[in-house]
């Protein structure tokens, strides 16, 4: 059968990749807010419901057992337009905190089984060549799906809030048309996607070769020289960020008597999920740009940083609570395009780390703790805010500032200086 033009399914496929991820993590948030949850709880269920991603390379191995990738895709993408969909129906009733957050476990780990299958799929549907031409593309529409998810979604939800009156059924709406883009996504694909001859169970790995060569990895991975260090920087060079992220949206939406911003969803969607998707995106191509010019090395504590300082911005908003939504939008703008920046050098960091025999595994794990960085800081961020106040907790994630700085100034006496540098040959 005549593969199928990449156009025709990479950029759907990373767009559904991307969008539960963010229903899940960022929408959360705010659905949750809105219905009149506490920061502390909101924090802590918003962050325990991102479990899926930390635990997602103990599944992996039964992606690859069971059934094909492309099964695992289509199956997974119905999962999650059925699950937002029930969502979608369930919030305009009462007391509903418990069966939501169950439906966002269930969309959190069909997103995560769905990323685990994508990948594979990819590398097994398109040959060496057009994998590294299209990995622009599927970035690309990652990131579309980002500034949908966490902008226009959002936005969406705010005009028809002012429109109906009512909350509940804005948000019902929002994602009930969710849904029906999963849905259609879902139809397309099963159709569309192109069934390689190596995407089948027959003939590949037994069960107890995969679950061998897992615990192999685990192994291999926690034997490595200097895995204490890893793991510490792993889990603290993100520590402002992980702490405030959680936060910022009731940030925003508090009033000004309780020391938020008082901005509506429209002005958060609009500030923090467009312009500030944007500066992040630009802010991760200039730091990929800086680290092939100059190496992982020299970029990795001027990129700690502009990771971690930029946070300040935050704490001059809780300070002086300005009215104008162009000063607001100017600081979060200003944090993210650090972060954008700044988080390149984590992403390398790993790469630098997980590199040998068994790469692929390595990086999964890496993965893990990136995951569990953002989940435990998250999981008591409301708490300390409603004990510190606004401004008592962004000095708190100003001083979390010192651990970035410290593990990075360590983490960067093993790294090559030309690591990540790109080699240019004069006879090529």
């Amino acid at each position: 059968m005549k593969a199928r033009n990449p156009w025709l399914w990479v950029p759907t496929l990373y767009f559904a990749e991307g969008l539960p991820y963010f229903i899940v993590n960022t929408i959360s948030v705010v659905i949750l807010k809105d219905l009149g949850m506490d920061n502390a709880r909101l924090a802590l269920l918003t962050s325990l419901i991102g479990l899926p991603w930390l635990v997602k390379p103990l599944w992996s191995p039964f992606v690859d057992i069971f059934k094909s990738k492309r099964w695992w895709i289509v199956t997974m993408q119905l999962l999650m337009a059925v699950s937002v969909g029930i969502l979608a129906s369930t919030l305009p009733a009462s007391s509903t905190f418990t069966w939501m957050l169950i439906l966002f476990v269930i969309t959190g780990f069909a997103s995560a089984s769905h990323d685990i299958a994508a990948d594979g799929y990819y590398m097994l549907a398109l040959d060496e060549g057009r994998q590294s031409a299209f990995v622009g593309i599927r970035n690309t529409f990652y990131r579309i799906a980002m500034v949908f998810g966490q902008g226009v979604l959002i936005v969406l939800a705010g005009a028809l809030e002012k429109q109906t009156g009512d909350v509940s059924k804005a948000w019902s709406w929002t994602l009930l048309a969710t849904a029906a883009i999963l849905a259609v996504v879902t139809a397309y694909h099963a159709f569309v996607l192109p069934r390689p001859t190596e995407d089948r169970t027959a003939g590949r790995k037994t069960a107890g070769e995969i679950f061998s060569e897992f615990g192999e990895a685990f192994r291999s991975f926690f034997t490595k020289p200097g895995i204490g260090l890893l793991i510490a920087f792993l889990l603290l060079y993100r520590l402002p960020e992980a702490l405030s992220v959680k936060l910022l949206y009731p940030f925003f939406s508090d009033g000004i008597a309780e020391g938020g911003l008082g901005l509506d969803k429209a002005a958060y969607g609009m500030v923090y999920g467009t312009a500030g998707v944007i500066a992040l995106l630009v802010g991760g191509i200039l730091g990929g740009w800086h680290i092939s010019r100059r190496g992982l090395r020299s970029c990795l504590f001027p990129m700690a940083l502009s990771l971690a300082l930029p946070c300040a911005v935050y704490l001059f908003l809780a300070i002086v609570q300005p009215s104008s939504v162009w000063t607001v939008g100017a600081c979060v703008v200003f944090d993210q395009f650090g972060y954008g920046y700044g988080f390149t050098a984590y992403t390398v960091y790993m790469m630098f780390f997980a590199d040998g025999p068994l790469k692929t595994s390595h990086y999964a794990i890496c993965t893990g703790f990136m995951a569990l960085s953002m989940l435990l800081p998250g999981a008591v961020a409301g708490y300390l805010q409603s004990g510190l106040g606004y401004v008592g907790f962004y000095a708190l994630v100003m001083a979390c500032c010192l651990a970035t700085v410290a593990v990075t100034l360590y983490a960067r006496r093993r790294i090559p200086a030309d690591y990540g540098r790109t080699k240019t040959n004069s006879h090529e």
